[in-house]
């Protein structure tokens, strides 16, 4: 299993969380404010450059109103 965050189930990860995002019409912002965080948190995990944990995955599903299985292939 490869160790860096630019694995491609991460990658797969990132692309899920920009299409959940754009599907539900919302921009980082709105995401940022709904989550209590700042705009680059939300940012910085769509590009790729921080990792999330289940917790926090947890948070944006419930956000795009997807299930979990939507991000992990």
């Amino acid at each position: 299993m490869d160790k860096t965050i630019y694995s491609k189930e991460h990658r797969y990860l990132v692309k899920q969380l920009k299409k959940g995002r754009k599907e539900m019409g919302l921009s980082q912002e709105q995401v940022a404010n709904l989550l209590h965080r700042t705009q680059s948190y939300v940012s910085k995990i769509e590009s790729g450059q921080r990792k999330i944990d289940i917790v926090q995955l947890k948070k944006f599903a419930k956000i795009y109103k997807k299930s979990l299985d939507f991000f992990i292939k």
